[in-house]
């Protein structure tokens, strides 16, 4: 078998020729971050536009992964393909991904229309809030019409990576605990469809009613309301009335214009955090090296205020 050119412009040309190997090389170059990483981005943006984004999240043992496996099961009973990026947590020996969704999304491994890839910061710049959208726009690129990103838990990173989504699926179980709380993970507030999942359990009606009483709470912006949906991940129950729900959302969003401005906030967001980081980075450069040690020399002498010292460096 040829081995695969190292170049990002030849390997993403054969990723939209359909290589999965090539895209699989090119999501770890965004991983790792660097100039390749901005090389891929600058090919893949202005492609992009085409793809749906699911956002699935929820609490750890809520059954995310087996419901993302049930749904990519629906999806692909359209006929269409699509991409998961299970967001993982990294390693803190290797960075890497654990990889645990992949194992359990076992049944679609053969299908060459399903592309699964689990996810972790490494050494990108930003981390996984500048990761993921730019891995996004290489799926988009490349012709993928539904990408789910599916996270592991309801921390403030794993929120606003489902956040980025088109369309966030926030997904609970019966007796899902103190409603205050989920207010304070910010789960209202992104949730664009909510699912009772495990809804074979005892208490499934309550945790559908309590839902459904917190968002009689809450004014409906611009017209939609997050349904409430009932799922059984292992049987498949309920999640073909789900993928209708995503739909009937990603349309409406489309319609009413909803989509377009959420898209602008993310990018405008994205822009933010891209100017934060790279202005980090160059401060820590700035903080050494001889210059460095004659401004604070200054300082400590107390010849120069640290104010005026840091904008004598920044000069």
């Amino acid at each position: 078998m040829p081995r695969r050119p190292d170049d990002p412009a030849e390997l993403f040309a054969l990723a939209r020729a359909g290589d999965r190997g090539a895209l699989a090389r090119l999501l770890s170059v965004i991983e790792r971050g660097g100039p390749d990483a901005r090389e891929v981005g600058r090919l893949a943006h202005p492609l992009g536009g085409g793809a749906t984004t699911i956002g699935i999240t929820g609490a750890p043992g809520a059954g995310k992964s087996t419901l993302t496996s049930s749904l990519v099961r629906s999806v692909r009973a359209d006929g269409d393909g699509v991409a998961v990026l299970a967001v993982d947590p990294s390693s803190p020996f290797t960075g890497g991904a654990i990889l645990g969704d992949r194992v359990r999304m076992g049944e679609h491994v053969l299908d060459d229309d399903v592309f699964i890839r689990s996810m972790a910061t490494r050494g990108h710049l930003g981390g996984l809030s500048l990761a993921v959208p730019e891995a996004v726009r290489l799926l988009d690129a490349t012709g993928v019409p539904w990408i789910v990103l599916e996270t592991v838990g309801v921390g403030q990173v794993e929120v606003e990576v489902a956040g980025e989504a088109d369309t966030t699926v926030v997904v609970v179980n019966p007796g899902w605990g103190d409603a205050v709380q989920a207010n304070k993970a910010g789960l209202m507030e992104i949730a664009d469809v909510f699912v009772v999942n495990k809804a074979d359990r005892t208490g499934a009606d309550d945790t559908r009613a309590d839902l459904e009483r917190m968002l009689s709470l809450r004014s409906t912006q611009g017209g939609w309301r997050p349904p409430v949906m009932a799922t059984v991940a292992t049987t498949g129950e309920g999640v073909d009335e789900l993928w209708d729900a995503v739909r009937e959302h990603a349309a409406w969003a489309r319609e009413s214009g909803e989509l377009d401005r959420r898209r602008r906030i993310r990018l405008e967001a994205e822009l933010r955090r891209i100017l934060t980081a790279r202005l980090l980075q160059r401060a820590t450069e700035l903080a050494e090296g001889r210059a460095y040690e004659e401004a604070l020399a200054e300082v400590l002498a107390r010849h120069l205020d640290p104010w005026s010292a840091a904008d004598t460096l920044l000069t």
